[in-house]
């Protein structure tokens, strides 16, 4: 299942630049191709194989290892919803089946943290927030549709908790954490960065979901806010691993572009408040300049690890190199084309073209390898 999330997303990116460089679908429509059908069944994919680490505990039952499926086919409803294929209503029920969704996984990280032998790692509640504000954007879908004088105030709340909410916390989350296993090295001031920055930056999503519906300083002051503690991240790992380390490593590069492109959206972000920045560009950006590197970088280490689960082995070192060779190239390429995409240049979608193809070439060569490893059949 997790395999096939991780290349559900790679499919639906490409699938994103296909249609954003054609214009054949509407970027609302696109967007939740990325967001609802890609982006977040892959998350709630990766909770189920970080919490059992994150609380020293077993594997999920079966069942919950298949909720993200559901989550994908509501996804996929909502995008038929957005296309027209699809009547207005489907919407909604695809917003109350993603909510159930939510609210079983919120009830799964509670127990499993309270079972833990100990204190779980700070980490799980990063990714019980995310799933709160996933849970609140989805339980707006249907003030969206039937009010329509708030029309568009609510639907900046749900794109802002979808977005920073539950996409950008679960992710901050989740660099700090996969990190130091790309790099074999710990970060021995993680848990207390997380533990320590999560009100903060729960409240600055709150802030900038609320400013930009209602007060946009708010909104500038949230953005600050969740600047400040992704760049204290990046301080942190600079501190303890070094730059050369950082861009030496193709999964680590990956992962600190990622930082970066972030970084830059909250930029742009705070710009659009002040007008000199188009608003309409914020999304194709966030998915391009953070989305891609993101995934591609966790794909580059974790694929490896679901194709060839428990002890190392030669074949899962073959497909690891293969994924990380070029990361660096490719992510710059990722945060220089979101980076134009954002300032209205929509020459930008060719590098990001560039940049997935050669990720999904390092992809097919690391399958390639992997199946000629000795030990392999």
């Amino acid at each position: 299942m997790l395999i096939y999330l991780g290349l559900s997303a790679v499919a639906v990116f490409i699938a994103a630049l296909v249609l954003l460089q054609s214009a054949s679908l509407s970027p609302p429509a696109v967007a939740h191709l990325v967001l609802a059908v890609g982006i977040a069944p892959l998350i709630l994919g990766a909770i189920t194989h970080f919490m059992p680490v994150l609380t020293r505990s077993g594997s999920p039952r079966r069942g919950l290892s298949w909720a993200p499926l559901l989550l994908q086919c509501a996804g996929g409803t909502a995008f038929f919803g957005f296309t027209g294929t699809a009547p207005p209503l489907a919407m909604v029920v695809a917003a109350v089946v993603m909510l159930l969704v939510a609210l079983l996984f919120a009830g799964w990280l509670m127990s499993r943290a309270r079972r833990t032998l100990g204190s779980p790692h700070p980490g799980w509640r990063w990714y019980l927030a995310a799933i709160v504000c996933l849970s609140l954007a989805m339980a707006l879908v249907p003030a969206i549709n039937g009010w329509p004088e708030m029309r568009r105030e609510l639907r900046l709340l749900h794109l802002h908790l979808n977005t920073l909410g539950f996409i950008g916390l679960s992710a901050l989350g989740t660099l700090q954490v996969l990190l130091p296993t790309v790099l074999s090295g710990p970060d021995a001031d993680a848990a207390a960065r997380l533990r320590r920055d999560l009100p903060m930056a729960g409240g600055a999503v709150l802030g900038i979901a609320l400013g930009a519906a209602f007060a946009p300083a708010l909104a500038i002051a949230g953005a600050l806010m969740l600047l400040s503690v992704v760049l204290r991240t990046g301080v942190s790992w600079s501190r303890r691993y070094g730059w050369r380390t950082l861009l030496g490593d193709g999964g680590a590069a990956a992962l600190l572009a990622a930082l970066v492109g972030f970084s830059l959206l909250l930029v742009f972000g705070i710009a659009h408040a002040f007008g000199v920045v188009e608003g309409q560009n914020a999304v194709p950006a966030f998915v391009v300049a953070f989305l891609m590197p993101l995934v591609t970088g966790a794909l580059s280490q974790l694929l490896p690890v679901w194709r060839h689960p428990g002890r190392r082995t030669c074949a899962r070192e073959r497909m690891l190199a293969e994924l990380r060779r070029g990361g660096a190239a490719r992510s710059l390429l990722f945060v220089v084309s979101g980076t134009l995409l954002a300032l209205g240049a929509h020459a930008g979608i060719w590098l990001a073209a560039a940049a997935m193809l050669f990720f999904v070439t390092a992809l097919l060569g690391s399958l390639a390898v992997a199946r000629n490893a000795p030990g392999t059949s």
